[in-house]
């Protein structure tokens, strides 16, 4: 059996490869896509204009999420050690944790953030920096 560090990096790094795939779809699917997943104004403009900027800054975004993934797959030793890993670890944990628990607060200052899907991404967010940290710790013991 692998150790929890392990798994939890691995589902860590599966939430952020999942919610790049999410949001690369909503360049397939336009801008009813980006409005369900609660997009900036401007990128539910952009996708609806036909512009350019919805489809690079999503984009870019989700290059990010899965950069995450990869160092949550380096950390769990499935590929070789990426430069900086106890530091993205640590930050990663960190973005994604105030990322959750920022849900409720904002939520006061952003209505759309009460819906079932902010409330539940703010959820999934706050579990995956739970991940990541857990992760964190197991490779700062194992394998640091």
């Amino acid at each position: 059996m692998k150790p929890k560090g392990f798994v939890a990096l691995l589902l860590g790094g599966l939430i952020a490869v999942v919610t790049a795939v999410a949001h690369m779809s909503c360049i397939v699917f336009g801008p009813s896509c980006f409005k369900a997943q609660l997009a900036p104004p401007h990128i539910i403009r952009s996708a609806m204009e036909g512009t350019s900027t919805a489809a690079i800054e999503t984009t870019i975004v989700s290059s990010l999420f899965l950069a995450c993934a990869l160092f949550a797959v380096s950390g769990a030793g499935l590929i070789r050690r990426l430069p900086f890993l106890k530091s993205a670890l640590i930050t990663i944990s960190i973005i994604c944790l105030v990322r959750g628990l920022a849900t409720i607060p904002l939520s006061f200052y952003e209505p759309v953030l009460k819906s079932t899907y902010g409330i539940i991404s703010g959820f999934i967010w706050f579990l995956a920096g739970c991940l990541y940290l857990y992760g964190f710790l197991w490779v700062r013991q194992t394998r640091l």
